[in-house]
């Protein structure tokens, strides 16, 4: 009775996680399907400044990747060289559709991307490292301001809506 019931619990913790790794596998999948696709969406969690303490980001900050289209939603702390004259343009908040996206991979999984837009006078680029399981960092540097980094992760984008 007792070999009986050891055996179904061995069992049991066996198929929970092999259903565990299946599960990470088709996660893989749809990032690797998405960064392809280019349709995808990095969203911060920690902001890491250059010249201070790196903070934990409590609202919805992004960068949206579409095939024709970035759009970037992201705070900024540290010093500008320049500032705006419009106090609600302090962070990075621009669309852009006209820049350079390049991929790279890397050996061990995952993806180096670059995208230099053309169209805003801000940033110059965004660099964004992503390991297979989704989760990444972005820098960002700008013309002026000091270089900022993001720490994140990368679902796939939802599909637009028609019109």
């Amino acid at each position: 009775m007792r070999k009986l019931l050891n055996g179904t619990i061995c069992l049991l913790i066996a198929l929970a996680s092999a259903h565990h790794t299946f599960a990470q596998d088709d996660k893989k999948d749809q990032i690797k399907e998405a960064i392809a696709a280019r349709s995808y969406v990095f969203k911060a969690q920690t902001v890491l400044p250059m010249g201070g303490r790196s903070r934990q980001l409590t609202t919805q900050y992004d960068v949206k990747v579409a095939e024709d289209s970035v759009l970037v939603d992201l705070p900024y702390f540290g010093r500008a060289y320049t500032a705006p004259l419009d106090p609600t343009k302090g962070g990075f908040r621009f669309k852009t559709k006209d820049f350079e996206y390049t991929v790279d991979n890397k050996r061990k999984g995952g993806w180096n991307i670059v995208i230099q837009p053309r169209d805003t006078d801000d940033a110059r680029q965004l660099a964004l490292m992503i390991s297979e399981d989704g989760y990444g960092t972005l820098q960002v540097i700008s013309n002026n301001r000091q270089p900022i980094s993001f720490n994140g992760y990368v679902t796939a984008r939802e599909p637009r809506k028609e019109r």
